[in-house]
């Protein structure tokens, strides 16, 4: 995730929080596990029991607690227990628990046991010479302080595991997540629910945010009704123009479809030829008639031209993705329950030459199979472009021919303190290395990854994200180095070594590692990312699919270098022109970027590493993908660096990352830095090609307006420092962001994504005609500045109605019949005079309530209720049911 806490110097806090019974292990303190003295030791038997019995619960108390660290950002903190209930008595002190704890812990309360901060938010509890034993069925509760705020029970990492000297870890199974039966989603028994709106859902005495009840849901629903009419001739995404010529719907697909080809390659229509045969339209010698084309005028990539006729069907396009996507837009039309559709001519072609989706496997891995069923659904909605963020801190998760340490090592974690076999747990992925979240793909995966892309019209980007974010890389190439410098050859060992192990520099990132980043002053990192480059290139080029961009991630970077000799060394010799150590972030992103460049791979990088170089020093042809939040002036970024004639790919946080709840209810997945609540209508309602101007209908991540002032800035000395996009500048696309920290399934993925996917493809594709025009000299955004007329939010509710009903009735059932586990919304309900009233976000799923716990009844019509109320949505194909909320 890019975890871009908007407060002060976030990375000068960390540095200074340990306090007095909290402490962070030194390398010399993590490398052993040394029983308390005078503890009765335990064997594996009584470890196993402790791990099988032991109850643990986590509950966050108040984000207002008192006394907060001074050094905290912004001075702020939250005070959360644990209790510990065991089912034995326990005498021992032979024993710790090892925990991921998303914000470190700053004090302990309890006497009897400390909390230490290991590495990243993985901490370890040991009882003290205080400690007095566990007795059977007695509750101890540890109540600590941690930094900044929590405001989701999924904050509560899983998999806590026990620790005794050398005996095997165990797992708390108390601690584990479960499958809910009806929903599929993940639970997490070990989190006791939030109960109080004020002390745990809000982070500051300013905060409007409201917890999605019920009530709210319905106050937001309001207006977007189930009307079957709207969805008729309806098409994800919309096309640029639709003539429809009938209206009783004359022609019929039940008879399945003939296809003549012509001149366009059966490989090209493939995939698209599938999902029409998934919802029941399959190919018959005797079915309709459906012709391709070539379109004899020029036109954008991806444009066709779609004819239905009562006795043919024709698709002309200019290229493979033109005809895939002719097919796609006969597949959106169809009801699967009917198969018919009227007469019509669609002409189309694309906003955006760029749609994107990313996606992380390396915080917790997926599996193959999600990334192809994710290139599937992708191409099924005209998006091309999939960003795959394969290696970070947590994870590599690619083989790279030559360098097996990447994976041996980094591509699992489990409890071993040296990182010899593994890194270390982080994210609750617990202390062994067969868990799920570990994992990687082969060359032989990743090569079917870029054809089953290829075939569907998709580019693959890779991305390994350097110079920061490289922890898995650094231990890996640390074991490498171990090992061939065991065998006494040093020139191999120093050939990738990515670290100078004399440098004393002490810093933090933002996710808490401090040891993270490559040394960019070393020959050797260069070499490592070019090994790395050429090597993935090669896969590329097997598979037919040549590396044309690779993402450098550049991002973050919390800066190691300071206090290394050889970078030291490397500032006098000055042959590089970096004159300070400001300029090391810029060096690498500009070397790295140019060494692409000469391989005629075009370079990308996040927008705010990309901000730090010199553009006389890049290649003119870069992306920069911006993920800048809007509210805090984000927009400007976006201009500057668009303005530099790079292709500025948006993926601007608060309605972009996929990885944040859909809304602002603590029991929804996700974090939630820039946004607590981005459901697809607010996705819907995104003005990409005027940022600013979603000022007009947008409130900060606290609920509250903002103003966004794009005019010209300069400073003192008359420099310009920000302004507006020069005239006939544009951005060149969007791009959707899953970070997987939170996101432990596939699954789980899946419920994120969609299906914010199709309203992403819907923005990527099609230009609303209610979006306010950019002002190229310039403006000033706020809630009552007018640009967004009255007559423009009428024009967007009514086109959300008919998008939102062909989501409920038509798209739906679609993604079932894919197997996708889209998130089954929850449900806006009011109970007025005794009358049950619901409604959805999108209608037309089936919705079910109860009272006092008795049976699910179908709701139809307002109903009398009296007692606890509960309402939930069922999904299209009628199996999932969404999850239930409490109307009283």
């Amino acid at each position: 995730m890019k975890l871009k806490l908007i407060t002060a110097a976030i990375t000068l806090v960390l540095a200074t929080s340990a306090c007095s019974d909290v402490k962070t292990e030194t390398n010399n303190q993590v490398s052993a596990e040394s029983s308390q003295a005078n503890a009765k030791n335990l064997d594996q038997a009584q470890l196993n029991t402790l791990g099988e019995t032991l109850d643990i619960k986590y509950r966050l108390v108040t984000n207002y607690p008192q006394g907060c660290p001074t050094s905290g950002v912004d001075g702020r903190c939250f005070t959360a227990q644990i209790d510990l209930t065991s089912a034995v008595d326990l005498d021992s002190q032979d024993w710790s628990i090892y925990f991921s704890q998303m914000r470190p812990v700053q004090s302990v309360s309890s006497g009897e046991f400390t909390i230490t901060r290991v590495k990243g938010d993985l901490h370890k509890i040991a009882p003290t010479t205080e400690f007095k034993g566990l007795k059977k069925g007695v509750t101890k509760t540890l109540e600590f302080k941690g930094e900044l705020w929590q405001l989701s029970e999924t904050d509560a990492m899983p998999n806590y595991y026990l620790v005794s000297g050398e005996l095997d870890p165990v797992l708390i199974r108390s601690t584990a997540v479960t499958l809910d039966s009806e929903t599929g989603m993940e639970l997490r028994p070990y989190a006791v629910s939030f109960t109080d709106e004020e002390t745990q859902y809000k982070r500051s005495d300013t905060d409007k945010v409201k917890w999605a009840t019920p009530e709210i849901l319905f106050q937001a629903n309001q207006g977007i009704d189930f009307q079957p009419e709207l969805v008729t001739n309806t098409i994800i995404p919309t096309p640029l123009n639709v003539n429809v010529s009938s209206t009783d719907r004359p022609v019929s697909l039940k008879g399945g479809i003939k296809l003549e080809l012509h001149e366009v390659k059966r490989s090209a229509i493939d995939a698209a030829v599938a999902r029409l045969s998934r919802i029941g339209v399959n190919e018959s010698s005797s079915g309709l008639v459906v012709s391709f084309l070539p379109l004899k005028v020029k036109s954008t990539l991806g444009s066709y031209l779609l004819d239905i006729t009562k006795n043919k069907i024709t698709i002309s396009a200019a290229d493979d993705a033109g005809f895939s996507y002719g097919l796609s837009s006969l597949t959106s039309l169809l009801d699967s329950n009917d198969l018919v559709v009227n007469t019509m001519r669609v002409e189309d072609s694309p906003r955006y030459d760029f749609r994107g989706m990313h996606i992380d496997v390396s915080r917790n891995f997926h599996s193959k199979q999600l990334v192809l069923d994710m290139l599937d659904q992708m191409a099924a909605y005209k998006l091309n472009k999939l960003h795959l963020h394969m290696a970070d801190d947590e994870g590599w998760r690619l083989e790279i021919e030559g360098l097996p340490e990447l994976t041996d090592i980094g591509s699992k974690r489990c409890h071993d303190l040296s990182e010899t076999r593994c890194l270390l747990p982080q994210l609750g992925s617990g202390p062994f290395a067969d868990a799920k979240v570990n994992g990687y793909y082969s060359k032989a995966d990743y090569i079917e990854i870029l054809k089953y892309a290829g075939a569907r019209q998709i580019q693959v980007i890779p991305s390994m994200d350097m110079p920061g974010h490289s922890r898995a890389a650094i231990k890996s190439m640390e074991a490498r180095y171990r090992k061939l410098a065991a065998t006494g050859d040093i020139k191999g060992a120093d050939e990738y070594r990515l670290i100078d192990p004399k440098d004393t520099t002490v810093y933090s990132s933002i996710q808490y590692y401090d040891d993270n980043t490559l040394n960019v002053c070393m020959e050797s990192t260069f070499h490592f990312v070019d090994k790395v480059i050429d090597e993935i290139a090669t896969l590329h080029e097997q598979a037919g699919q040549p590396l044309s961009v690779y993402h450098i991630g550049a991002d973050e970077t919390a800066g190691a270098w300071l206090d290394s000799p050889m970078c030291k060394a490397f500032l006098a010799d000055n042959k590089q022109g970096v004159s300070t150590s400001d300029e090391f972030g810029a060096y690498f992103v500009e070397r790295v970027s140019n060494i692409l460049h000469e391989k005629g791979i075009e370079p990308a990088g996040w927008s705010d590493g990309m901000s730090h170089t010199r553009p006389k020093n890049m290649p003119k042809t870069s992306q920069t993908n911006v993920w800048d939040v809007i509210s805090h002036n984000g927009f400007r970024r976006a201009h500057q660096q668009a303005n530099l004639g790079w292709d500025a790919i948006l993926g601007m946080p608060e309605m972009l990352y996929f990885d944040f709840p859909y809304e602002a209810d603590p029991k929804e997945h996700g974090y939630y830095w820039a946004s607590r609540n981005t459901n697809e209508r607010k996705l819907y309602g995104f003005m990409p090609d005027n940022l600013p101007a979603n000022a007009e209908q947008w409130t900060d991540i606290q609920g509250k307006p903002f103003e966004a002032d794009d005019t010209e800035k300069r400073d003192k000395a008359g420099k310009l420092v920000s302004g507006p996009m020069k005239e006939g500048v544009s951005f060149s696309g969007l791009q959707g962001q899953i970070w997987s920290e939170t996101l432990r399934s596939d699954a789980v993925v899946e419920y994120m994504t969609f299906p914010r996917l199709l309203i992403l493809a819907e923005k990527a594709w099609h230009k609303a005609s209610w979006e306010v025009p950019y002002q190229y000299k310039g403006a000033v955004y706020n809630q009552t500045s007018g640009y967004f007329s009255q007559e423009m939010r009428n024009e967007q509710a009514s086109q959300w109605a008919v998008l939102a009903n062909t989501l409920g009735q038509k798209e739906l059932v679609k993604l079932d019949k894919a197997g996708i586990e889209y998130r089954v919304p929850t449900v806006g309900a009011h109970i007025h005079e005794g009358q049950l009233l619901t409604n959805l976000i999108y209608p037309g799923l089936t919705i079910e309530y109860r009272v006092n716990g008795g049976e699910w009844l179908v709701y139809h019509s307002p109903v009398a209720v009296d007692g606890q109320v509960e309402v939930r949505a069922i999904a299209a194909n009628g199996k999932r049911k969404g999850r239930a909320l409490i109307v009283r």
